[in-house]
């Protein structure tokens, strides 16, 4: 049984890996992967990803008219918080690189993989939950989380040393997606009316800001109706560039309706989404969309979710520039460290923890007097 869990530190029981649940489950997952009636999802492919459905919009960055990139950026984000970005510099061979070394590590004999498992302490490492609610509903799909910045949290030591190709392909791959990551920042900056670099000051400049990557493998299903590879979130960063699988689809996102659609990948495109620290220095301009991904019967899926962060330890509340008479701040200071506790001890929960927020900005506004430091209370 050594194959199928690890006990590992701080986790409240042991941790299945999915990845042998798929190979020993047969033809029916067990109970704890089955979402509620509510939360299943819709597999047909005629609510979107189609051709002539809805699909988040695509931006090209290869445009020489910077104002108007800034412009078509901004309106996504705006509109459905997500966009596809195509000729965006990252050379579509370190993207094929990248996913065929991840994919090697995911096949390697559990014993490698094991060697890299993670804890609720940090989440580097192999990991298959999020969350320590004991007996809490899991998710039908392993990862592996690695820093990347700030430098005192990088350690390829934490990095799988296998396949050889690895370490140095992630690293090439993370500095290319890092400036991606700062190019759209200031896209988005600009789109709010402001100058290019406030946005990424308000991260805590480049050099101060928060990087990781989450290398998603979600096995085959037998019942991919009944579950979820990840339930619907929206993610609690600043921005993720998500390079998905070149041959299978997964991801769905809310449409500006409310709709689950699914996303129609566009070949060698990342899939670019606001995250909540990104919606709250906007004030809302920007929104932090909820998604999810489907899982597949017939084969397996690998994602690779680059996520850019603000500053662990600084105070991330609405712009200045942004709050005024009319406009009051939706959202109280908070920092992402502070932030991020609430995932951490209840795992992906829809847009629950932003709700909490603008809940607690209203009471205090209206005299209450909430602790915005406290992520669980009786005001959320």
């Amino acid at each position: 049984m050594t194959s199928c869990f690890n006990g590992g530190a701080g986790w409240p029981e042991p941790v299945v890996r999915v990845q042998d649940v798929s190979d020993t489950c047969g033809d029916t997952i067990p109970e704890r992967y089955v979402k509620p009636l509510s939360e299943r999802p819709c597999l047909l492919p005629a609510s979107g990803g189609v051709a002539g459905g809805p699909n988040i919009p695509v931006v090209d960055l290869s445009m020489l008219d910077v104002d108007a990139t800034s412009r078509a950026v901004a309106a996504a984000c705006r509109e459905w918080g997500f966009f596809q970005a195509v000729n965006h510099g990252v050379r579509p061979e370190l993207l094929r690189s990248a996913r065929a070394a991840w994919r090697g590590f995911f096949r390697q004999p559990a014993e490698v993989r094991e060697r890299y498992a993670n804890s609720p302490a940090t989440y580097e490492g192999y990991g298959s939950r999020l969350g320590t609610a004991k007996g809490g509903p899991l998710d039908w799909g392993d990862y592996y989380f690695l820093h990347l910045l700030p430098p005192s949290l990088k350690s390829h030591e934490k990095w799988p040393s296998l396949p050889s190709s690895l370490r140095g392909t992630t690293e090439e791959y993370g500095e290319e997606v890092l400036e991606l990551c700062r190019r759209v920042m200031r896209l988005l900056s600009s789109g709010l009316g402001l100058e290019a670099g406030r946005l990424q000051a308000a991260f805590g400049g480049e050099g101060g800001e928060g990087a990781c990557l989450r290398v998603n493998f979600y096995p085959r299903c037998p019942q991919p109706e009944l579950t979820l590879g990840v339930a619907g979130h929206s993610d609690p960063g600043g921005m993720t560039m998500l390079l998905v699988d070149d041959h299978a689809k997964g991801l769905q996102v809310r449409s500006p309706d409310g709709e689950w659609i699914i996303v129609d990948p566009v070949p060698d495109a990342f899939i670019v989404n606001v995250g909540d620290q990104i919606q709250v220095l906007s004030n809302a301009a920007y929104k932090s969309v909820e998604h999810r991904v489907t899982v597949s019967a017939a084969e397996d899926r690998l994602s690779m979710a680059f996520f850019y962060n603000p500053r662990s330890d600084l105070p991330i509340a609405p712009m200045a520039e942004l709050v005024g008479p009319g406009r009051p701040a939706l959202y109280p200071e908070m920092t992402f460290d502070e932030y991020r506790v609430f995932i951490r001890q209840r795992g992906l929960a829809g847009k629950a923890q932003l709700q909490s927020l603008q809940a607690k900005q209203d009471v205090a506004a209206a005299g209450g007097g909430c602790s915005a430091a406290v992520v669980s209370s009786t005001c959320s």
